[in-house]
């Protein structure tokens, strides 16, 4: 189970850094040219990178790569959403629910074979 753990530990930090990455400049940059937003977002997503890779380096070691990537859909889920409503202050919906329910059909139909047989 640790080794299961470690991966996803390292893949929800990087999400962090990603959704910063790819959203926090429509907050903080949108008065500067988008060039500056990308060389902005470039430097944190490096950040990303050096979790991110290693995490699927070790996750691939007992995950095959659909789940790595359903696996990262879901943390990516459950940190753009905290991000979009307390960050950037947007609306919650009932959309994020629906796509919710449709990742986790996700979840069940690429790894039912691991754990739900």
């Amino acid at each position: 189970m640790k080794s299961f753990l470690i991966p996803v530990a390292l893949l929800c930090c990087s999400n962090v850094f990603m959704t910063f990455a790819w959203y926090a400049h429509l907050k903080n940059l949108s008065h500067k040219p988008w060039l500056i937003a990308a060389l902005v977002s470039w430097g944190i997503a490096l950040f990303e990178y050096f979790l991110q890779v290693p995490a699927n380096r070790l996750g691939h070691e007992v995950m095959s790569v659909g789940q790595l990537k359903i696996l990262q859909e879901v943390i990516a889920l459950l940190v753009f959403v905290p991000f979009s409503v307390f960050y950037l202050k947007e609306k919650l919906t009932l959309d994020y629910a629906w796509a919710g329910l449709c990742i986790l059909g996700a979840v069940f139909f690429i790894f039912r074979a691991r754990f739900f047989t």
